[in-house]
């Protein structure tokens, strides 16, 4: 089974190239069995895409285009998404396990309420997505993804990894970061700095933690006052 390794964390892939695995094209990722699994699909623009206690078991998912996405209940198990825009797409109280994003645009969407278990985010667009009440409950990782102003809010990210990201005014509201890897990642506009207890980061990157703190408490310098 493929994986990759970031800093201290292992992802494990969605298994694709097993021998003997065939994926079959279909054209719609609802089922009236509620599960859809050894698939194929893409190459599509959609206005709407709504799916509720549904299950996709290793299934690759590329060039696909959706206005608002809405994925409720659903368990995804060993699949990839590649170069598709799922911008705004809105994914609650679902499980995600052994999934991948590449190159993906998936701004301004919002998961709330759900488990990650080995998901890599890869060279994706974030920026101004909401996480809420997200657990890893294993590998989790971000690499070379813009994270402009997103937000993380009650999460537990313990042992997750940011790799070479684009972290300007990303928040981090309350929640458990122990073990967080921010190595490799300018800090300097971080949100929420006093919630980032215990995380990972080099000594170089003092300085910039320190920067951010400051920022947020928007303190006043003494000889500021003086030259006044």
């Amino acid at each position: 089974m493929d994986s990759i390794t970031f800093g201290r964390v292992t992802v494990t892939l969605p298994h694709l190239n097993e021998p003997g695995l065939y994926l079959s094209n279909v054209t719609t990722l609802d089922s009236a069995r509620g599960v859809v699994q050894d698939f194929q699909y893409g190459d599509a623009d959609l206005r709407d895409l709504d799916l509720a206690e549904t299950r996709l078991v290793t299934g690759r998912v590329s060039n696909l285009r959706v206005d608002r996405m809405q994925l409720d209940q659903v368990r995804l198990d060993s699949v990839e998404f590649d170069t598709c825009d799922l911008a705004a797409a809105r994914i609650t109280d679902s499980k995600l396990s052994r999934v991948v994003f590449r190159n993906c645009r998936i701004m301004g969407a919002g998961l709330i309420g759900g488990t990650l278990d080995n998901v890599l985010f890869d060279n994706c667009k974030l920026d101004y997505a909401t996480f809420e009440q997200i657990r890893a409950t294993g590998a989790v990782v971000f690499s070379k993804c813009a994270l402009t102003e997103v937000s993380f809010t009650g999460c537990d990210l313990g042992g997750a990894v940011l790799d070479t990201c684009d972290l300007r005014l990303t928040e981090f509201g309350r929640g458990k970061y122990q073990g967080l890897d921010l190595r490799g990642n300018d800090l300097t506009s971080l949100r929420g700095v006093a919630n980032l207890g215990k995380v990972l980061i080099d000594r170089t990157q003092q300085a910039e933690l320190a920067e951010a703190l400051v920022a947020e408490l928007d303190v006043t310098f003494a000889d500021n006052l003086d030259d006044q």
